[in-house]
């Protein structure tokens, strides 16, 4: 069976924002945005959640929804529970999209998944170009160096992932929360203990490259905001509510 399955962890107590996800955009939770856009890409789409308010939202809105764990230390722990669980291990390719991004567009979703069936890597994941030196220095935001100079349509070996601004390297981008793992990656993945990089700068994807597991890094043009702080949700919510 070659099925694709996008997962979407999401949880309620957010120490920088906490209930995010319920935010109420263009009168439209957070959560059923990034649904919403995920479900465009014609692929069998979950929240993953420990919350009971999340699940109900969704299934209100005719989505589907799985109660996960209150224990996961990672939304990649929570989507494994989905795909184990609730989907028997089935799904080839296992996208993990961050429940905090409601302006994703969904073609760069479908474009990622296009690239991971040509089996060139482990995990796909994108990034963007930074828009200002307050979008660099933001240690919200999360920087990605690559073997090679993006472009559009071009992918790229990760060779790092860090917070802080840094003068060391050449080709660094914005990074854009979405993980697109096989089915044997994401298995090896939850397998591996959290190593030391990721602990220290709170990316749980170090815990892949800290292991030889192959990232590979699309480009793409639009800048979706994760939402972290109050101020991310302001800014997006004038984006999204000038646009409609």
């Amino acid at each position: 069976m070659n099925k694709t399955v996008i997962i979407i962890p999401s949880r309620l107590d957010a120490k920088r924002l906490p209930n995010k996800p319920l935010e109420l955009i263009n009168n439209k939770e957070m959560i059923l945005h990034v649904y919403e856009a995920a479900k465009k890409t014609n692929s069998e789409v979950y929240v993953a959640t420990p919350d009971q308010k999340i699940i109900d939202i969704v299934n209100q809105n005719k989505g589907k929804a799985v109660l996960t764990s209150i224990d996961h230390q990672t939304g990649t722990d929570r989507a494994y529970e989905v795909f184990k669980g609730h989907l028997n291990s089935e799904p080839n390719l296992i996208i993990n999209l961050q429940g905090d991004m409601p302006n994703i567009e969904p073609k760069v979703i479908s474009d990622l998944i296009s690239y991971m069936k040509e089996g060139s890597c482990d995990i796909g994941t994108l990034a963007s170009s930074f828009s200002s030196n307050n979008e660099l220095a933001d240690e919200n935001n999360v920087k990605v160096v690559v073997k090679e100079k993006l472009s559009n349509g071009k992918f790229s070996a990760a060779l790092d992932f860090f917070r802080k601004d840094s003068n060391e390297y050449e080709n660094y981008y914005h990074h854009v929360g979405i993980y697109a793992f096989t089915n044997k990656a994401l298995v090896r993945y939850v397998s591996l203990k959290r190593s030391k990089l990721e602990l220290e700068r709170k990316l749980e994807q170090l815990r892949a490259l800290e292991n030889s597991m192959s990232i590979h890094v699309g480009y793409i043009n639009s800048s979706p905001l994760s939402v972290d702080t109050k101020n991310n949700l302001m800014e997006v919510k004038k984006i999204m509510e000038q646009g409609s």
